[in-house]
């Protein structure tokens, strides 16, 4: 990573990204992902990566669940990929954006039918007194839906993190590990439009 610091932070993401698919035994696009209440209290749990562009990074949720509260009270998120087999991680830090209607309407038309009554059937987050009652209510919508068309539930979104921070770090002999940071301002990150324009700037950290 000595020769990375003049890179695209995505194309140095992609790169990271890629070599895991080829060597993690599970979800390489998992990724912890840390959010605050209004009162700032924090929550972390993991979720799956589904999109990388030139504004951020893209993940899909119910926004009646914890974590989509909490993203609609408090419009900041953390992200943390960890890669054991490669021994690296990278972290993100930003402002969040919610996806527009079309690019998540094109990802819930791509999951399987069964994910997509699920997500009508599945009242996140809040208590549930059994299996059978997720089970009953599951059949319930795919009884509703038959073999037509299952639509986006209005609760049901994207959101994208724009970075504001990206650190990638991999492991070095004798704890000297490599910190590789992009930096730049908060406004910068909200108002790129993803024209190709930078606008990082980089610094090494002590491991």
């Amino acid at each position: 990573m000595t020769d990375s610091s003049d890179r695209d932070p995505y194309e140095l993401f992609a790169e990271w990204l890629k070599e895991a698919e080829q060597s993690e035994p599970n979800d390489p696009n998992a990724m912890a992902l840390a959010t605050a209440d209004a009162a700032g209290i924090p929550s972390v749990r993991m979720v799956l990566l589904k999109g990388v562009d030139a504004r951020g990074f893209v993940f899909y949720t119910n926004t009646e669940s914890r974590k989509g509260e909490q993203l609609l009270a408090n419009r900041n998120a953390a992200l943390c990929f960890h890669w054991k087999t490669l021994r690296r991680s990278v972290r993100v830090e930003g402002a969040v954006e919610t996806v527009t209607d079309a690019e998540a309407d094109a990802y819930f038309n791509s999951r399987p039918r069964e994910s997509r009554i699920g997500a009508w059937a599945s009242v996140q987050s809040r208590p549930l007194e059994g299996r059978w009652e997720l089970e009953k209510r599951v059949a319930q919508y795919a009884a509703k839906f038959g073999l037509g068309t299952v639509p986006r539930p209005p609760h049901w979104t994207g959101f994208r993190v724009l970075p504001a921070r990206i650190e990638f770090w991999r492991d070095r002999p004798f704890r000297l590990h490599d910190r590789l940071v992009y930096l730049r301002s908060p406004a910068e990150a909200v108002a790129d439009s993803g024209s190709g324009a930078p606008g990082w700037t980089t610094e090494r950290l002590f491991p």
